[in-house]
């Protein structure tokens, strides 16, 4: 049975290391100048060289050339053993499938007998964060005072989960991500010696999907391997997973277009052909990085193709830039949305919804007093409006800056606050509505206009919904909270918004109406006070 790439191509020597210099030095000197200490901390992400340089470290202490600047030699017994998998001294630990304390134990019984073949027993702790609490406890001593022919080498992921105690006690490194030139160079010395034929867009794109980790692209290229001797970017997009690029470009083309339904096609065309829901985000969020990166000037190095990098040229010039962070903020908040699983293409249509709805331009700013009552006297009406509608308490609230205000009647609509309503005068304030309430959160403004605006009467508005699940979403008691507070501001009086879905009916004869959908229920019950008392969201952060 052959091996795989990785291990064939594990790094031996020293100088088979890439990417991490700055460590491979620090230990050969600590080799040739007899400094090795007793216990190491790697860390870093994954596939960087973490375990294979604790191998180096082992085989080198433990060879036996006498010249200390050539170990490891790669060629004694011990060198060979090690390679082999047969040195008795050098013990691998997965700390994921030995994470009690019985286990500790049971090494620290065992590391006070001599090595079998070398100079020293090294302990290789891999993933060293999943021991419990007990377990890096009883850990602790034995790594302050270890016998003098004992190394131990801890080797983890996840850094932050290290006790600070066991920190203390280890000579730490940290392994960087590779970069992609790097990683480049060496997949094309392995390709060559492997006899594969590679594009060089395909290998390039190989690079960039390891994500700074040298051992998944040597196994990328060994997957591909596997399907053609001569990869092209076609095939390595297709077996990656990377298809899709064309669909990323398309829905970003939709979303400039404001081509709501178009981008809905492509969302759902990509969950039928098999793609995860959250993976196709993260590509359109990398999409869309690279064109903020081109937008800013600053695409010079991005490793893209040039037919991707003329896409994303002509699209960068299209976007406004705050537009541009809106639709990046929509999808990566899908892209880690674990909620949106019981309805997997929900967290990328709310975040389309969101970028149809993103805002291009700062909210206005509210009209000043005078302008307002100006404007007021040349529509002609001699209604006192009273937006606040102050009860008896007579406490008046702010008008807050982040609702943009109306020009009554400059519309046409003949919209003025506290008026009765029709379907007409709903719609006319509607943009307005969605705009404040997408101030303080993008994903409820997202839901609100995935809704029709279906009827009007008096003081009720009927929103209807294709689906129930979106419905439920309004319903929400944050987004309740904040719709009913919107509502009352633009409107300038209590808005009894009521939430249908499909052909539902709802008889809007009397303005005393109420059913279980309505959102001004919750607001009368629950926020009567915040309502009267100021903005409860002028700290300017979503809730």
């Amino acid at each position: 049975m052959s091996q795989a790439f990785y291990r064939v191509w594990r790094p031996a020597l020293w100088e088979e290391v890439v990417g991490q210099d700055h460590i491979v030095q620090t230990l050969r000197n600590a080799i040739i100048t007899d400094r090795v200490a007793h216990a190491y901390l790697f860390a870093g992400p994954k596939g960087t060289g973490k375990t294979t340089s604790a191998r180096l470290l082992a085989k080198a202490v433990n060879c036996l050339e006498e010249d200390k600047e050539k170990k490891p030699c790669n060629h004694c017994e011990n060198c060979l053993a090690v390679n082999e998998g047969r040195f008795l001294d050098l013990i691998e630990i997965d700390a994921a499938s030995n994470t009690s304390v019985d286990d500790i134990r049971e090494l620290r019984d065992k590391i006070n007998f001599a090595p079998s073949q070398g100079k020293f027993k090294v302990y290789i702790i891999d993933e060293v964060h999943m021991l419990s609490t007990s377990a890096f406890n009883a850990l602790l001593k034995t790594l302050e005072e270890p016998p003098a022919h004992v190394i131990f080498i801890l080797c983890t992921t996840e850094i932050h989960k290290i006790p600070a105690t066991v920190l203390s006690r280890c000579q730490r490194h940290e392994f960087r991500r590779i970069p992609v030139p790097v990683i480049i160079k060496k997949l094309t010395e392995l390709t060559e010696k492997e006899q594969i034929q590679i594009e060089p867009d395909a290998l390039s794109l190989v690079a960039r999907q390891a994500t700074g980790a040298m051992r998944d692209a040597i196994s990328l290229v060994d997957q591909l391997s596997s399907v053609s001797k001569t990869i092209t970017l076609e095939i390595a997009q297709e077996v990656l997973g990377t298809a899709t690029s064309q669909s990323v470009i398309d829905l970003v083309e939709a979303i400039l277009a404001e081509n709501s339904g178009k981008g809905l096609e492509l969302i759902h065309q990509a969950l039928d052909n098999g793609t995860d829901p959250r993976q196709y985000a993260r590509q359109v969020v990398d999409y869309l990085r690279d064109v903020l990166v081109i937008r800013m000037k600053a695409g010079q190095d991005l490793e893209i193709t040039p037919e991707t990098r003329e896409n994303m040229n002509r699209q960068a010039e299209k976007f406004d830039l705050n537009h541009l962070i809106a639709v990046i903020t929509a999808f990566s908040e899908a892209s880690t949305d674990l909620k949106a699983n019981w309805h997997p293409g929900l967290g990328l249509e709310l975040a389309l919804a969101s970028s149809m709805n993103a805002p291009q331009a700062p909210i206005p700013q509210p009209m000043p007093a005078k302008e307002f009552g100006s404007s007021l006297e040349a529509a002609g009406s001699h209604q006192k409006i009273d937006a606040a509608r102050p009860e008896s308490g007579g406490t008046r609230r702010k008008t807050e800056p982040d609702v943009p205000e109306a020009d009554p009647g400059s519309d046409g609509s003949g919209f003025v606050p506290g008026i009765p309503l029709t379907l007409d005068l709903a719609k006319s304030q509607w943009a307005r509505l969605k705009r404040a309430v997408g101030s303080k959160n993008r994903m409820t403004a997202a839901v609100i206009n995935s809704g029709k605006l279906a009827k009007a009467s008096g003081d009720t508005i009927v929103l209807n919904f294709e689906s129930e699940l979106l419905r439920e979403r309004v319903l929400e008691e944050k987004a309740q909270k904040l719709i009913n507070y919107m509502l009352n501001k633009v409107y300038g009086q209590d808005i009894n918004l009521i939430c249908t879905v499909g052909d539902q009916k709802v008889n809007l004869g009397h303005e005393s109406v109420r059913e279980e959908s309505s959102l001004v229920d919750y607001a009368i019950n629950n926020l009567k006070g915040e309502l009267l008392n100021g903005d409860p969201f002028a700290d300017g952060k979503e809730n």
